[in-house]
């Protein structure tokens, strides 16, 4: 595809990296906005390209032979000045076309038996707003046409699914310029968001959560504490309040430290659970944002346990049950995968080591299959990732475990264990969120589920519809009384619609019942 839009477009390549669904190629050019359009003459040139199967070739290149050679290019010259710290490096040659590469690649483009333009869409350089603007075409490619056709089948089914659309056609919710990356939930939207958060404060009583509220804005100093501001400070809301520098909070884990810190603590009191819904907000850039799935303003199922060394393993097993149950409940499948130490990591490598132990050992005595995911760990300590499957086979991830024994640290948390003299402990942090984002969380039920709600989590669960305009009051009533009951219910009255068209009308809203009057005298339905 690099080739096919060097030889289209001119400009300069940058990027062009694989993606979990493809892959793509940025490009800076000058004068010309790339648009659908262009897609056929892209496909066609691939098509000619990949008939003249040319082969990959590796070459290994001098830093300084490469640096006079992309010189016409500047973002090639940035990579290889600020990149490449060895004096060669690889480049691949594809037909007219040489590029930087680490490869592997197959062995020549006759192998690529399928692929597709899908889409394109403006970024800046490295993903940073304050840097060069540029534009960036997505591809997918497969070793047989089958494959491509039952893609593009899925992709289909997809758009019919995208969350975007089924919250404008259901009235569910919205999105507006005046807000990015912030959601507008209409009633409806709201029910469901509400519904999400009853079931886990009725599962908190159960499970021994204390429901807390913190404030939605700190001092820096707390970020500093905590080492989010080394490492988070670019993704934060920052803003000066009598000449201090202020945040607002992209976490709730800080705060929560502040309450522990508050009075000092007993062993008794261990495993401390706090749970918070407290709305975050992070600087996702503008061209990150993706509906409901990649926002600024956002609400947590967030809890923090405060544990022993000793209650690690029960914690995260308790942990663990507690999501497969709400996870039952929704109707979601489970991929397990322990997340470990980053390259940017705090804290000691024993430590560590010792974290991402507890976590395997409970990840073994849950019992359910899992995966490693090496370096993906948190900067603070080492995770448990949690996948969904929905309805289209797609993984989103949502819920997540992390184990903490750096916050403890840096706040200096401690409690008075049990021995006879006294003596003081430092605790550790497990961090849970089950349902996670919930705006994320909305999103992928709504692809999932189509618009066919589950009764108790719908936001159209009962429509009434009197069979002529005689028995309006008596569909009022019945209306009122199953609204007081605690169900959503409507009553359509419009004189201008036929009594079929509103059963029509109800049955494309996907209203899980669809009340017609019979008998008022009767007070029957």
């Amino acid at each position: 595809m690099g080739e096919a839009m060097e030889r289209h477009y001119g400009g300069c390549l940058c990027y062009g990296p694989p993606i979990e669904d493809g892959f793509y190629y940025d490009a800076s050019i000058e004068g010309r906005q790339i648009s659908s359009n262009d897609f056929p003459a892209l496909e066609n040139l691939m098509n000619k390209i990949t008939k003249e199967k040319q082969p990959f070739e590796r070459l290994e290149m001098t830093k300084e032979d490469l640096l006079k050679m992309f010189e016409y290019n500047k973002f090639k010259v940035r990579i290889l000045n600020e990149k490449v710290t060895t004096p060669t490096t690889t480049v691949y040659r594809c037909g007219p076309l040489i590029d930087l590469c680490l490869g592997p690649h197959v062995r020549h483009t006759g192998k690529i038996k399928a692929f597709a333009v899908t889409k394109n869409s403006a970024t800046y350089w490295e993903g940073k707003a304050d840097m060069e603007s540029l534009q960036r075409v997505y591809g997918i490619s497969f070793p047989d046409g089958k494959l491509l056709k039952e893609w593009k089948q899925q992709q289909e089914e997809a758009a019919l699914r995208d969350h975007r659309k089924l919250g404008r056609d259901y009235e569910l919710f919205f999105f507006n310029e005046l807000s990015p990356g912030s959601c507008f939930f209409y009633p409806k939207g709201a029910h469901i968001y509400n519904k999400l958060i009853e079931l886990m404060r009725s599962e908190y009583r159960k499970r021994g959560f204390q429901e807390v509220i913190t404030p939605n804005m700190f001092n820096s100093k707390l970020w500093v504490t905590s080492g989010h501001w080394e490492h988070y400070k670019d993704d934060m809301f920052l803003f000066e309040v009598e000449k201090e520098q202020f945040a607002l909070k992209p976490m709730n884990c800080p705060s929560h430290c502040v309450m522990f810190l508050q009075r000092p603590r007993s062993w008794r009191e261990l495993p401390l659970r706090y749970a918070d819904f407290g709305a975050l907000h992070r600087n996702e850039l503008s061209g990150a944002l993706t509906g409901l799935t990649r926002v600024r303003r956002f609400q947590q199922d967030d809890a923090h346990i405060f544990c022993t060394p000793e209650q690690i393993t029960s914690e995260i097993m308790n942990a663990l049950v507690f999501l497969k149950d709400i996870y039952d409940i929704l109707g979601f499948e489970l991929t397990l995968a322990l997340s470990t130490r980053p390259d940017n990591f705090l804290g000691d490598i024993p430590t560590w080591d010792e974290a991402e132990k507890s976590l395997a050992t409970a990840l073994d005595a849950f019992g359910m299959p899992w995966s490693t995911k090496e370096k993906d760990g948190a900067f603070y300590g080492p995770k448990i990732d949690i996948s969904v499957t929905d309805a289209m086979r797609r993984k989103n991830q949502c819920a997540t475990i992390q184990l903490d024994f750096q916050l403890p640290i840096r706040f200096n948390l401690s409690y008075v264990t049990a021995d006879e003299g006294g003596t003081k402990s430092r605790p550790v942090i497990i961090h849970r969120a089950i349902l996670g984002s919930l705006e994320r969380m909305i999103a992928c039920l709504t692809e999932n589920y189509a618009g066919k709600w589950p009764f108790w989590l719908s936001p159209n669960q009962v429509m009434i519809v009197p069979v002529a305009s005689a028995f309006d009051e008596y569909g009022l009533n019945v209306r009122q009384q199953i609204w007081d009951a605690g169900f959503m219910v409507e009553c359509d009255l419009d004189p201008g619609t036929t009594f079929n068209k509103k059963i029509r009308n109800a049955q494309l809203m996907q209203y899980n019942f669809i009340l017609g009057k019979r008998k008022g005298h009767f007070a029957s339905i």
